[in-house]
């Protein structure tokens, strides 16, 4: 599916090394954007421009931690620098740390809500500063549907993702009335390294069917996602068709939430 007012454009893509963050950097490339991809993992970036740039398209790499908001800062400067106005920013970067809450250490929760949360405020504060002036742009954020379902044993990630969904509509309401749209998309389990890292023996298998003894509904359509699924619904929000959307939160799950 091609989609229209993306070709010509400039994207800010956080996390886009691997997994989610690098189909959506592909994607929007595919798509005609001059992509700025941004990550931790210089060897990832690497690989992923180097992909970019062998389809004809453009794409630079930026090792840039998401946590650090001065630095966030002088990457969207040298962005607008080297590129022109970014027109399309978006937040996947993020961490995952599991464990029963009685068990969490400290660290582990303030690192997840560093990255997940305060990472999306950096960037999304960001391109705030410099799409407000100039009357247009989208700012989108990836987040989980598990900010939207208690997942036991992932409460510090689901709290991160809620606290960013929340904030980026909220960000939405204040830059409507400057033609800027924000929106969120909330995949459920997504083949990824970090969704990878969470399977048992089954594998997909048993995510797909779900875990009654930890109150886990399975998949209704008995897949999981593949990065791209969720690349899709970016570049959509991102695009002239969803001209009237702002504030909406997407869920790209398979039915796994049942939209409680």
């Amino acid at each position: 599916m091609s989609h229209t007012g993306i070709a010509g454009t400039v994207a800010l893509v956080t996390g886009a090394a691997r997994g989610i963050g690098r189909s959506v950097a592909l994607r929007l490339a595919a798509e005609g954007a001059a992509v700025a991809a941004v990550d931790v993992d210089t060897d990832g970036l690497a690989s992923l421009v180097a992909d970019v740039h062998a389809d004809g398209r453009g794409a630079a790499g930026h090792t840039v931690d998401v946590r650090d908001s001065a630095a966030v800062e002088s990457l969207f400067d040298a962005v607008e620098r080297d590129l022109g106005p970014i027109d399309h920013a978006v937040s996947v970067a993020g961490v995952l740390t599991t464990g029963d809450v009685a068990d969490t250490p400290d660290a582990d929760w303030e690192r997840v809500f560093a990255v997940n949360t305060s990472g999306v405020f950096h960037a999304a504060r960001a391109a705030a500063r410099r799409m407000g002036p100039r009357g247009a742009g989208t700012i989108t954020t990836v987040g989980s549907n598990a900010a939207g379902v208690p997942r036991s044993g992932m409460a510090a990630y689901g709290a991160s993702k809620a606290a960013a969904a929340m904030f980026t509509k909220s960000l939405g309401l204040e830059l409507a009335p400057r033609g800027i749209r924000c929106n969120v998309v909330s995949p459920g389990s997504t083949d990824t390294p970090m969704q990878r890292g969470l399977w048992d023996g089954d594998g997909a298998g048993g995510v797909i069917a779900g875990a009654p003894e930890r109150f886990r509904v399975g998949v209704p359509l008995g897949r999981i996602a593949e990065p791209d699924d969720i690349a899709e619904a970016v570049c959509f929000l991102a695009s002239s068709s969803a001209r009237h959307i702002t504030m909406h939160d997407l869920y790209v799950d398979g039915g796994a939430t049942l939209r409680a």
